[in-house]
């Protein structure tokens, strides 16, 4: 596997930092009615929740939609991978989530890269990008995780709420995982999606319907 180039991790940092313009920030995964009903109140919680969201549920079915768009052969196996990514979502918010991030990503990597990405879902998105500006999926892969964690772990600094140093150590605990879990992506397919955090989906569905809420999801 080829050494990835400073331009290429300086590209990818860039399109996955807070600054991109997707509105990461406007999401938190249905973690916000976990806080809200009392499941996540200290640190410990808040990096055991996101573990089993990285391990068992999205963000594995995620890092397995990257690298397919990325390995995608024509746009319909594409379309067929984007199709999947939208079916798997087990809430509305959970679909709006990755659909909207998806076209922000899409509109502003195709502006300034003029690049032709259609309105994609998100991991499926970034997958497609990569692909068409041959960055090494690994990291792709491994740096996407990253993103997603430390989403969560913003939205745990303010609602939880977290001090900053206790949340810089979360992300630094949860980085192996998503490391790990990147590598484990490569060597897997489809047929290998799963969803096992159900306590996660659940505090999706229950996000729709909570009365005082901050995040969009």
């Amino acid at each position: 596997m080829a050494t990835p180039t400073e331009a290429d991790i300086l590209t990818l940092t860039q399109w996955l930092s807070p600054a991109y313009p997707v509105g990461g920030f406007a999401y938190s995964h249905g973690l916000e009615a976990a806080i809200d009903e009392g499941a996540i109140a200290s640190s410990q919680d808040a990096e055991a929740w996101i573990s089993d969201v990285l391990e068992h549920g999205s963000g594995w079915n995620d890092a397995l939609f990257v690298v397919s768009a990325y390995n995608a052969q024509n746009n319909d196996e594409l379309i067929s991978v984007d199709t999947k990514a939208r079916a798997i979502c087990a809430s509305s918010e959970r679909k709006m989530e990755t659909e909207l991030l998806g076209q922000a990503f899409g509109t502003v990597t195709g502006d300034v890269w003029d690049l032709d990405i259609q309105q994609l879902s998100y991991p499926v998105s970034v997958g497609y990008a990569a692909h068409l500006q041959s960055l090494p999926i690994l990291l792709t892969t491994q740096l996407y995780l990253q993103a997603f964690a430390s989403n969560l772990v913003a939205c745990a600094t303010r609602l939880v709420p977290l001090g900053q140093t206790d949340a810089q150590k979360l992300i630094r605990n949860l980085t192996p995982l998503c490391a790990h879990i990147a590598e484990q992506a490569q060597m897997a397919g489809l047929d290998e999606l799963s969803s096992t955090a159900f306590l996660t989906d659940i505090a999706s569905m229950r996000h729709e319907t909570q009365y005082s809420r901050i995040f969009r999801t």
